[in-house]
């Protein structure tokens, strides 16, 4: 049986799954930019004020992995472009499959 590793943006916990993310605000799309170093980039059209971004995401994950909006937390980098985000309800081999 192969084993099929995680990519590095992709921690399994015991109460979900933890993604780290790269946010680029201001995009001229919503979108999934691929491997940043050891994070996703995720590009968003929203501005980086009042939270806006962080929305953005959050329902941009939530469409990209079929889960509802509240499956998707922030859980830090509240202010910065380097964000985790908890993903409740969905295996990491799945969120793999999803956001690849």
């Amino acid at each position: 049986m192969a084993e099929n590793p995680l990519p590095p943006y992709l921690r399994s916990q015991p109460d979900g799954v933890f993604l780290a993310v790269k946010v680029q605000p201001r995009a001229s799309r919503n979108e999934i930019g691929g491997l940043h170093g050891t994070e996703l980039k995720v590009a968003v059209t929203a501005p980086p004020v009042d939270s806006a971004a962080n929305q953005a995401v959050v329902e941009f994950l939530a469409e990209a992995l079929g889960l509802p909006r509240r499956a998707v937390t922030l859980v830090r980098g509240q202010t910065s472009r380097h964000k985790v985000f908890r993903l409740d309800g969905i295996t990491a081999e799945t969120a793999a499959a999803k956001l690849a």
